[in-house]
């Protein structure tokens, strides 16, 4: 496997839970190197199509670049929030079969130390997932206020320092002394207490570079505009997986599901039958996470949880 190499999550599992059949149509909306987009096409014959959707520059030309000979494959450059645009466009809303979304970051991202996403390797503070467009992480530093950096870093990170690492970060920047990731990762470990360093196996800078690639990104919210363009997308019976990384994101695919499987509210009180509650999805199983086995070939499965739904109507 190459330096950059991406091992996907949960492969047999996606797409098992996907159902796919040979003349689908399927999304992969975050295609990234193209793991679970070869075992998709794997299961499509010559009347299925896969269209990959991935926000990252780079990924979208390594994919374009590995997929040119298969007439299957469309690949586009977008953030998955415009799904339903880019699906209209192309004349498919509604007859998506299956669809998956894998909501880490990839190992090539995390690995090439010029994204700066990783803590392990000095590199430029960006932390974009695509280099194109929008303030690194850099500029969001700069411009942000101490206060508001502490929210961020709370509510992303879910951090008990997070006072005292805005404190110093903002510091460390009125100084001069924040030009790169390793920087950060310093200046962030020197906040934290050091009994806390090395706990649950973690890096203390881990939640830090957590929230402010989610702030940087706005991953939160890009979850919270895709997913109800993603049932909207598919067609009756059709299938649509969410693999989460961290709580934050699982929280909003867990309620969004349940809320969709339980359909329209009513009052308690009211004679009303399931089906006039017209629940849009059902739930297909429940939470998976990888196993034993895979955890130990790649460290990054352990805290993937997946999440299935199918659409009823």
């Amino acid at each position: 496997m190459s330096r950059y190499a991406h091992m996907p999550v949960m492969e047999d599992a996606v797409i098992n839970a996907l159902n796919i059949q040979a003349d689908d149509l399927v999304v992969d909306a975050t295609c990234g190197r193209g793991g679970h987009a070869r075992a998709m096409l794997a299961r499509l014959g010559g009347g299925g199509r896969l269209l990959g959707i991935d926000r990252d520059a780079s990924a979208v030309e390594i994919l374009r670049n590995d997929f040119a000979d298969d007439t299957r494959v469309e690949v586009v450059h977008s953030r998955f929030s415009k799904l339903t645009d880019i699906l209209q466009s192309r004349h498919l809303s509604g007859r998506v079969a299956a669809m998956l979304f894998d909501l880490g970051v990839s190992s090539p991202q995390l690995d090439d130390a010029a994204r700066g996403f990783s803590f392990n390797a000095a590199g430029p503070l960006d932390m974009r997932m695509d280099q194109t467009h929008g303030a690194t992480a850099a500029q969001w530093l700069n411009d942000v206020d101490e206060s508001e950096l502490c929210g961020v870093l709370r509510r992303f990170g879910e951090e008990r320092f997070a006072r005292r690492i805005a404190r110093a970060i903002k510091t460390a920047l009125a100084q001069g002394a924040l030009a790169d990731t390793a920087d950060l990762a310093r200046v962030v470990a020197d906040a934290v207490p050091t009994r806390e360093h090395g706990k649950h196996g973690k890096h203390p800078a881990t939640r830090t570079f957590q929230a402010i690639r989610i702030a940087v990104n706005d991953e939160l919210n890009e979850v919270r505009a895709m997913l109800p363009q993603a049932v909207d997308a598919l067609r009756a019976g059709g299938r649509l997986a969410v693999m989460s990384f961290h709580s934050l994101e699982d929280r909003l695919v867990k309620r969004f599901f349940r809320a969709q499987a339980k359909g329209d509210p009513y009052p308690p009180e009211l004679p009303i039958t399931e089906a006039m509650k017209n629940p849009a999805v059902k739930l297909i199983g429940k939470a998976m996470r990888a196993d034993e086995n895979e955890v130990s070939r790649n460290r990054r499965a352990r805290s993937a949880v997946m999440r299935v739904a199918e659409k009823l109507a």
